[in-house]
């Protein structure tokens, strides 16, 4: 069900990376048009998220009233809706719009060479097997990362074949049993195929490709540390903790208030899952994240002042 829509997506970065010659660069035009793309979609949702802000209250009421008896809740809250003309599924679409594009975002930038650059699974399939046969790098849980990542490398070890092609050649009468062996012979590596596998990953001197748990260079913690620092700051802004008024104490309707300890927990424990997947991504993976987060919070801000104005 992803795959088409990564494959869809695919062809609309490449097409950006055309152009700009360049992932980082890419992805962050790639970003901004998708996020204008599902403008439309974002506008309706802000709409219902402010209409559910105001009956919020009555929903605490009717919560509390009926803490004890699930039928009465259900009943009164669907009467509250229908008063309100709402539908307490109004927010599916965009959610189901949102895991879609999370997930097919995820297959695009891990399996670039497939759905951006439209590269045949047996070349890649080839050049993976190259890497572990030749010890080039341990990373399994990104092979198409990895193959970008070792790609000079590979070159490397196609010069070198070609350097010792004629001494192997003297040999070969000697070493039949090794040419028996499984392993893929260097002569099959060719220009044509490693340039459909070349993909600028270098971004302001961070190479896309690294994996920050798996490098050595500190530079490639950068991307994930502001991403998790702009989504903590997203998640304030899209999940606010309610103020009190002056004066006002706690009662049992706000201890019994399931989504506000909802939304205290996620600010809590988000950031602490956003690091930890972020450190074991590409940072290419976590570049796109950084900039969705960050689109999110200038349209989330400039949608409010929008609303606010039509409500004025």
């Amino acid at each position: 069900m992803i795959a088409p829509f990564a494959n869809l997506f695919g062809y609309i970065l490449n097409f950006i990376y055309n152009i700009v010659n360049n992932y980082g660069l890419a992805i962050i035009i790639f970003s901004i048009l998708i996020k204008i793309i599902l403008l439309p979609l974002s506008i309706k949702q802000q709409k219902t998220m402010k209409k559910n802000t105001k009956i919020q209250n009555k929903l605490k009421e009717i919560q509390f009233k009926y803490k004890n008896d699930p039928e009465n809740l259900n009943r009164a809250t669907m009467e509250l809706y229908k008063t309100e003309n709402m539908s307490p599924f109004s927010g599916c679409l965009s959610g189901i719009v949102q895991i879609i594009l999370l997930f097919a975002v995820f297959y695009l930038v891990r399996s670039p060479l497939t759905y951006m650059k439209k590269v045949d699974a047996n070349i890649i399939n080839k050049y993976t097997k190259i890497i572990k046969e030749n010890d080039l790098s341990t990373d399994s849980a990104y092979p198409e990362i990895e193959v970008i990542r070792e790609l000079d490398n590979i070159k490397k070890l196609k010069e070198n074949n070609t350097e010792n092609i004629e001494e192997n050649t003297e040999n070969s009468e000697n070493n039949e049993e090794d040419n028996n062996s499984e392993k893929t012979d260097l002569a099959e590596i060719n220009d044509e195929e490693l340039n459909s596998l070349d993909i600028n990953m270098n971004f302001l001197g961070l190479n896309l490709a690294q994996i920050p748990t798996r490098s050595g260079d500190w530079k490639a913690f950068i991307i994930p540390v502001l991403y998790v620092l702009v989504s903590v700051i997203s998640l304030r802004i899209t999940n606010p903790t309610p103020k009190k008024k002056d004066g006002e104490e706690k009662n049992s309707e706000d201890e019994f208030d399931p989504m506000a300890q909802m939304n205290k927990n996620m600010n809590l424990m988000f950031p602490v899952m956003y690091l930890a997947v972020a450190l074991i991504a590409p940072l290419g993976l976590a570049l796109y994240w950084l900039m969705n987060s960050l689109l999110m919070i200038i349209e989330r801000l400039a949608l409010n002042k929008m609303l606010k104005d039509e409500e004025e």
